[in-house]
């Protein structure tokens, strides 16, 4: 009798699962972003949520949690309940570059979390001010190779992207590159036109208006070309070996259940569909490209030990 008792509770229970499952969501759903509001990473947020709640019939309610190059907010997810209730945003500093820099890090950025499936991709800009003496990497290089002086560059902060651009530069064409590190893009933009640093790394939104209004000159994007500014070529075309996609990716965390998972990356794919949602992103310089959630999670894995690599061989450590 007992055994049967067991049988029909399990069996019950799974059935109250089940049916849980089959009617999320029934309540909010909360998408936390790792970014400061107001940046390009609120922006895109706010865009998916959007959309999200049009398509599962219930608000989402977007969060802001920033800090310390967005592990803060990641480790929320990474411990929040895995009910579909929680879903996030990640950029490359998120799963990429943080465990490249932190040797503590409070999560495993592949074991900690379903990939729902990839956004998009985007670039970040090398500008210089109209002034500088070159126009392009192959003339950057020569121009280090002749003075023999590290040229100096900034980006908006230790081991972020930029950071890595520049890391990745040097590395791979051998020439002297110092570091300087800046709170924000516009700050960079606001120095280089005042020629008081050589070359940034700044993100797309923050470089297209200012490249196109001819204030300042892109030299390159990192790493690839980009629909948002189609003349700049990229990394690879200018003779540096190096092309990985710098991906937004939406995540939830780990144990999720595999219907809900399906739910969400099915929504995430039909937006990314929208026109609307493909030019908005366009003007992010996102290229909306929609890359499924099991084969992001092996880009992910894939990639960490090179971005651990780079960070080791220029001493990026952030703890």
């Amino acid at each position: 009798m007992c055994k049967y008792l067991a049988s029909a509770l399990l069996a019950l229970a799974a059935t109250g699962a089940h049916a849980g499952e089959a009617a999320y969501p029934d309540r909010p759903v909360r998408m936390l972003l790792p970014f400061s509001a107001g940046g390009g990473g609120d922006i895109l947020g706010r865009l998916l949520a959007e959309r999200f709640a049009a398509q599962l019939k219930q608000p989402v309610v977007v969060e802001n949690k920033p800090g310390a190059a967005g592990t803060i907010g990641t480790h929320a997810v990474a411990t929040a309940a895995p009910d579909g209730y929680t879903i996030m945003i990640g950029g490359m500093s998120t799963h990429q570059l943080a465990p490249a820099t932190y040797a503590k890090l409070p999560y495993d950025p592949v074991r900690d979390f379903q990939s729902l499936g990839a956004i998009g991709s985007s670039s970040i800009v090398m500008i210089a001010a109209n002034q500088y003496q070159a126009n392009n990497l192959k003339e950057l290089i020569a121009l280090s190779r002749k003075d023999k002086t590290p040229i100096q560059y900034a980006s908006w902060g230790a081991g972020s992207t930029g950071h890595f651009c520049g890391e990745v530069l040097s590395q791979k064409t051998g020439i002297p590159l110092q570091h300087v590190p800046y709170k924000g893009t516009s700050q960079i933009v606001t120095d280089i036109l005042g020629n008081h640093i050589s070359v940034g790394f700044v993100d797309m939104v923050t470089a297209t208006p200012f490249v196109k209004e001819g204030k300042v000159k892109a030299l390159a994007v990192c790493t690839r070309r980009s629909p948002s500014l189609p003349s700049v070529a990229s990394y690879k075309e200018q003779g540096v070996d190096f092309d990985r996609e710098l991906t937004w990716v939406m995540y939830v965390p780990a144990k999720t259940p595999k219907p809900i998972v399906d739910k969400l990356s099915r929504a995430l794919e039909t937006t990314l569909k929208e026109p609307e949602v493909v030019n908005k992103l366009l003007s992010l310089g996102i290229t909306a490209k929609y890359v499924a959630g099991p084969e992001q999670q092996a880009i992910n894995a894939r990639d960490i030990p090179m971005w651990k690599g780079i960070a080791t061989q220029a001493r990026i450590n952030l703890d």
